[in-house]
């Protein structure tokens, strides 16, 4: 039966906090159904019964993957496991739902990309934020403040007991501006459509809890061809502070456009993954001035109605994948900026790691 009339069979690799909230919209939305669920430790079991307790567990990927013969595999594993996991899907004959980053390098990341064209299998990379509105909106309203644009963003995270083993793990494989910054990155890259020209970095090792060669704050800085700039900054752990976890404003020629987060944005919300795509309001400031040079046009607030919550951002993203199979929709582009994305971030990674300036390619 053609997967456009038949639920799409899921198998749902790993189970902790982003593959739960997959798993919950493949369990309540129409058109999926999951076949099983893989961890190698306990949260396979914690999640099944969230969900009812009535879905085969696995500890094995391969093994799952042999005896459940899914349409489809979502991956949300640590990131060192994306590459492999994923082009084994694909080789099996699954369409694949993947957490970002694609992968824990560039390279990995195009052989994934690779994988999905001689395949001919839908790859979707999980960036929640183009799903939503407000996000979407943001994007827009700083495209139109003229170039060049300055972009200031950020997204520190305290964090303590199962949050903290969550981050010091994550650290095996990435960097908060690796890992977190690509989501940053792509909408840079979507407000300007610039190329990035240049990236520097800095970092620092702020826990004796983590690998001497890591590091677990990073701010990075992108320079655009279009003389465009952008800034980013990110760390995790119990010595974070919250005073300004959430900055996200864009400011151009013609004014500015700012996220203001008044709930979102207060002491103790960093660590909720709600927070970090909350928006509430959008203000934006117009810089015209009249003949005495003063502003001619007042700030205008927009109050933003349709403000998703993290799970409902994780049901939309399923109900594009299910739509991209059914309607064969072509993923080339998405797939290519999630892959420059990283390139970015990993550029301002090696920046961090040399004390050096980083140029990119304009090809």
């Amino acid at each position: 039966m053609s997967l456009k009339k038949k639920n799409l069979r899921v198998l749902v690799v790993g189970c902790g906090n982003m593959g739960a909230s997959h798993a919950t919209a493949y369990h309540t939305l129409d058109g999926f159904e999951i076949c099983g669920l893989v961890s190698t430790g306990n949260s396979k079991k914690v999640l099944n019964e969230k969900l009812g307790g009535n879905y085969p567990l696995f500890s094995d990927y391969e093994e799952a993957l042999r005896l459940t013969s899914p349409d489809a595999v979502c991956i949300s594993t640590y990131p060192d496991t994306h590459e492999a996991f994923a082009v084994k899907a694909m080789e099996n004959g699954c369409h694949v739902f993947i957490e970002k980053p694609l992968a824990d390098s560039v390279e990995g990341a195009e052989r994934v990309a690779a994988a999905a064209r001689q395949y001919g299998k839908k790859l979707l990379v999980g960036y929640i934020l183009r799903y939503h509105p407000s996000w979407q909106k943001f994007i827009g309203l700083s495209s139109e403040m003229g170039r060049p644009l300055v972009m200031r963003m950020n997204l520190n995270q305290q964090s303590q007991g199962a949050k903290w083993t969550v981050h010091r793990n994550l650290l095996k494989s990435l960097s908060p501006i690796v890992d977190c910054g690509v989501h940053y990155i792509d909408v840079m890259c979507q407000m300007t459509r610039s190329k990035p020209v240049q990236v520097s970095a800095i970092g620092a090792r702020l826990s004796p809890d983590i690998s001497e060669d890591t590091y677990n704050y990073g701010q990075l800085q992108i320079r655009f061809e279009d003389g465009s700039v952008g800034w980013y900054e990110s760390g995790w752990g119990p010595m974070i502070s919250e005073t300004a976890f959430f900055i996200k404003d864009v400011i151009g020629p013609k004014g500015s456009v700012s996220i203001v987060a008044k709930d979102a944005g207060s002491a103790g919300k960093s660590a909720s993954i709600d927070a970090h795509t909350k928006t509430e309001s959008i203000k934006v400031h117009y810089a015209d001035l009249d003949e005495k040079d003063h502003f001619s046009k007042a700030d205008t607030w927009i109050d933003l109605v349709d403000e998703p919550d993290h799970q409902e951002l994780c049901n939309r993203e399923q109900r594009y994948f299910l739509k991209s199979i059914r309607e064969d929709i072509d993923l080339i582009d998405p797939t290519n900026d999630a892959v420059n994305s990283l390139k970015i971030a990993f550029a301002c990674d090696e920046s961090v790691k040399t004390g050096k300036i980083v140029l990119l390619s304009r090809d």
